[in-house]
């Protein structure tokens, strides 16, 4: 049976009796959702790929707590949200201030200047400035909103999955949400005024 066709309920099980290639299985699955997610909450790439793999450890770890009362996947997110959000408390107790722009590293820029080759100045210009922009709001968002905005309308989970992901009701997701992007509309407002 191919990898793929393996459900993870199936592969949760094996993994419960021991089977390290079913979880590293899981890992593969949920590895670069779980980055996307954690850098959106943490702003920082390293601080990301700490957070995924305290999360996949303490999964491995606390994989007999799961009780199948909710996806897998929702289950995982959680954690990593929860060890994403503690890379931020312990920056903040730091009091470091990063110096990275965003989600960048050199590997990112040096795609995106091979794959923008095709616009022209002034678009490759526009997008640019526009992808700062956003990222700039988003990253003034509080973590209780950004994450929300994140995981509903950049990863497109439903209310229910992010309820669940975040241990909140369903109103409580429905009104971050809202928040979110109200802030987000405030924030993006300053810069597309009509003068």
């Amino acid at each position: 049976m191919m990898a793929a066709a393996i459900d993870d309920v199936t592969l949760v099980h094996a993994s419960k009796t021991g089977d390290i290639a079913a979880f590293e299985e899981l890992v593969k699955r949920y590895d670069s959702k779980l980055l996307r997610i954690a850098q959106h909450v943490t702003h920082n790439r390293e601080d990301a790929q700490d957070a995924v793999q305290e999360a996949f450890l303490k999964a491995f770890q606390k994989l007999e707590q799961f009780q199948e009362n909710s996806k897998f996947s929702t289950w995982l997110v959680r954690i990593a949200i929860n060890q994403s959000l503690m890379k931020l408390r312990k920056q903040h107790r730091k009091s470091e201030v990063s110096t990275d722009q965003g989600f960048q590293t050199e590997e990112d820029a040096l795609f995106r200047e091979i794959a923008d080759w095709a616009p022209n100045p002034e678009e490759r210009y526009g997008a640019s400035e526009l992808r700062q922009i956003l990222i700039n709001t988003l990253q003034e968002l509080r973590p209780s909103l950004s994450v929300v905005f994140v995981l509903r309308d950049i990863e497109g989970l439903s209310t229910e999955q992010t309820a669940e992901a975040l241990n909140l009701s369903q109103a409580a997701v429905k009104t971050r949400l809202l928040r979110a992007r109200l802030r987000l509309r405030e924030g993006l407002s300053k810069y597309f005024r009509r003068t």
